[in-house]
């Protein structure tokens, strides 16, 4: 057995072995692969050194799956493909087999059950997303809820590969925890300082935490009606709710005044230039559950727009940075507002933003 092969020794933490669970065809070809193509949208192929060949199917999938989903997702692994599957960090599953004839039975069997079979190349992706309202202790808004509205609006984007590279989207449902860069983000948005109700402060709160954790330092300790509480300078505060995590006492949640906003451009990769920041492009979108067809429309309008200008290969932000912001503003029919200018004076301008040059 090779070393690539051998199971490593148990640790007390991090992920399980994932040798364990991998296709037989994948363990002998570890390392040793010579080419790999794409022969429809969401199957991929690769061939080893060795002149073996695995097929991978990938089909979108909710991210919080139910048991009984679970259970059919897997019961179709073992009928129709070789019964090794894995999960994707975009919650997609993906099944592989070493025998091209299961291919299209696979498919098949998916798309009966209800499956979409894509996402890969120059599709939109799964959008990923945080907790919601089912686990996070602190949403503004329910991300999954947000990704099936749109989702099923964008199916046919992920369906196919008719954009001009591939398109991330991402939401989160708070401001500062978790989320990440994506061609396009929804994020929450508070418009208003929280509310505090400070009869539970002095209960509820480690107050020096709580001051410590303002990023803009708008928060210090109050004595409210005799009793130790908190309190906010609203010139300072930025509604990021930074604050309400460790203080749920201080509300920042609110049906009225919490928003979204519609984010840009960001991307990890420096596979072709180096990484971007994400850019506000949209901001007070209503709240709307349960369909928030004010946001759809707006992502769908900042991809149509893509699909019709961009070049081949280009993500958003290279389109982008190749017509201009004002060109952007332009060709989508987004307003632009004073509130788009970064004027915030706290950080450097590249935020090392970039691998090839560190400071």
């Amino acid at each position: 057995m090779s070393q690539a092969q051998a199971m490593r020794p148990p640790i007390e933490s991090g992920c399980p072995d994932g040798f364990q669970y991998m296709h037989p065809l994948m363990r002998r070809n570890f390392g040793m692969w010579k080419w790999h193509d794409h022969p429809r949208p969401g199957v991929l192929r690769h061939v080893a050194e060795s002149g073996e060949t695995i097929w991978t199917v990938k089909a979108g999938t909710q991210r919080i799956l139910d048991v009984f989903t679970l259970r059919k997702l897997c019961d179709i692994g073992d009928q129709f493909a070789d019964g090794y599957v894995r999960f994707t960090i975009r919650s997609n599953i993906e099944y592989m087999v070493a025998d091209e004839a299961k291919v299209d039975p696979l498919i098949k069997a998916l798309e009966d059950a209800g499956f979409v079979v894509g996402g890969t190349a120059n599709s939109v992706s799964m959008i990923s997303h945080t907790q919601g309202w089912l686990h996070c202790d602190i949403p503004g808004t329910d991300a999954s809820g947000v990704v099936k509205a749109m989702m099923d609006e964008l199916i046919d984007e992920f369906r196919n590969c008719n954009m001009p590279n591939r398109v991330h989207i991402t939401t989160s449902c708070c401001q500062i925890n978790c989320g990440g860069q994506g061609d396009i983000a929804i994020n929450v948005q508070h418009t208003k300082p929280p509310k505090i109700n400070h009869d539970l402060v002095a209960n509820v709160c480690e107050r020096p935490s709580v001051v410590a954790r303002c990023p803009v330092a708008a928060i210090r300790p109050a004595l409210v009606n005799g009793k130790p509480s908190l309190e906010v300078d609203e010139k300072k505060c930025i509604c990021c709710g930074a604050c309400y995590p460790p203080c749920p006492p201080m509300q920042i949640n609110d049906a009225e005044h919490t928003k979204l906003a519609i984010w840009v451009g960001g991307n990890h990769s420096n596979a072709r230039g180096k990484p971007t920041f994400q850019k506000l492009v949209a901001s007070g979108i209503p709240n709307n559950p349960p369909r928030w067809p004010e946001a759809t429309a707006i992502v769908k309008k900042i991809l149509k727009t893509y699909k019709e200008d961009a070049k081949d290969w280009e993500r958003i932000n290279d389109w982008i940075e190749r017509i201009g912001w004002p060109d952007f503003f332009e060709k989508t029919g987004l307003p632009f507002t004073r509130f788009h200018i970064e004027n915030w004076r706290g950080a450097r301008n590249s935020l090392n933003a970039s691998t090839h040059i560190r400071f």
